[in-house]
C-alpha cells in the first residue's frame, strides 16, 4: 500500500499573490521531501466546509491569510495561547485524531527575522511600535513575551491603539499620531506594521529626528524591500531589517509540523523570493 503524499496549501481570497506556494515549494525540493503546496482560494461562506474536508484529500495543514485569519479560531477544535491572544491563526495542522489545531507563528517569524539580522537585545530598552493591526498584535504580543518592558504604540485611528492598550495591559502606552515621532526619544526597537511606505500606498513620514543610532529598526513591509523608512533609519546609523525575512521564519514551524522537516532561513531561500 502506497502512503499519501503530504498535501499543504494558503488559504485566502483573493490568494494568487502569495508568495507562500514559491517558499515551500523551495523547500520540499531541497530537502527531497514528496509533497505539494498549492494556493487555495477559499471564499469566507465556504470555509468551514473546506477545512473539514481538507484532511480527507491528503491535507495535513495549511498558512491561512487575509479574510480568514479570525475566522478560523471558531472553526479550530484546539487553540493555541499565543494564537488566543493574537486573535488571528496563520497555520493549520490537521492532526491525525481528526482535530483542527491553529497556531499562531507570525510573532515567532518577527523575533526570529531580527534575532537572525541584527545585534537585537530587547531588553535594551522600549519598543516604538506604530499602527494598531493584526500585525500589530502579532508583534506587541512577541515583543512582550521576550521581555520587552515598556511598547509605546501610536495609529492614524487612535481608538484602536487604545483598544490593544486595554487588552496587552500597562506596559502599553499609546501616543497621538500627530506626535508619533516622540515614542523614538530612547527607543532601542521601532517597528513599522502599518501599510505606509508600501508600494501604492502613502509614504511613511513620521519624522525621525528623535530616533537612536542604537536603535534596532523594522519595517514589515517587504515591497520595496528598503522602505524610505528603513533608508532615513540607515542614514540615522541604525540597525536595519527588512520584512521579508519575517515571512521567511512565520513559514518555518509549519513546514516543520507538516513535512518533518526544519528548513533552513538563509540567503538562498531569500533570493528565490526575491526573485519572483
Amino acid at each position: 500500500m502506497s502512503t499519501k503524499i503530504p498535501l499543504a496549501g494558503v488559504i485566502g481570497s483573493p490568494i494568487g499573490h502569495s508568495k507562500s506556494p514559491d517558499l515551500h515549494g523551495f523547500w520540499l525540493k531541497r530537502y527531497g521531501v514528496k509533497g505539494h503546496y498549492i494556493h487555495l482560494d477559499v471564499a469566507q461562506s465556504d470555509l468551514e466546509e473546506v477545512l473539514r474536508s481538507m484532511p480527507k484529500m491528503g491535507f495535513v495543514g495549511a498558512n491561512v491569510t487575509i479574510p480568514h485569519k479570525e475566522t478560523v479560531l471558531s472553526i479550530a477544535d484546539v487553540v493555541t495561547d499565543r494564537a488566543a491572544l493574537i486573535g488571528a491563526a496563520n497555520t493549520l495542522i490537521f492532526r491525525p485524531d481528526g482535530k483542527l489545531y491553529a497556531d499562531n507563528t507570525d510573532g515567532y517569524g518577527f523575533v526570529e527575522n531580527l534575532r537572525s539580522n541584527a545585534d537585537w537585545t530587547p531588553t535594551a530598552g522600549p519598543a516604538a511600535v506604530f499602527g494598531a493591526g493584526g500585525a500589530a498584535r502579532a508583534v506587541i504580543a512577541s515583543l512582550l513575551d521576550v521581555g520587552v518592558t515598556e511598547i509605546r504604540l501610536s495609529n492614524r485611528t487612535r481608538i484602536r491603539a487604545d483598544a490593544l492598550r486595554a487588552e496587552f495591559g500597562t506596559k502599553i502606552s499609546v501616543v497621538e499620531w500627530v506626535q508619533a515621532g516622540s515614542m523614538l526619544e530612547g527607543a532601542m526597537t521601532v517597528v513599522n506594521t502599518t501599510s505606509l511606505g508600501m508600494v501604492g500606498k502613502p509614504e511613511f513620514n513620521v519624522p525621525l529626528e528623535a530616533l537612536s543610532p542604537k536603535a534596532v529598526v523594522t519595517d514589515l513591509v517587504y515591497t520595496p524591500l528598503r522602505t524610505a523608512f528603513l533608508e532615513n533609519a540607515a542614514r540615522n546609523g541604525c540597525q536595519t531589517v527588512d520584512g521579508l525575512g519575517m515571512l521567511l521564519h512565520q513559514a518555518a514551524p509549519g513546514f516543520e509540523r507538516w513535512f518533518g522537516v526544519r528548513p533552513e532561513v538563509d540567503e538562498e531561500t531569500r533570493q528565490v523570493l526575491l526573485a519572483k
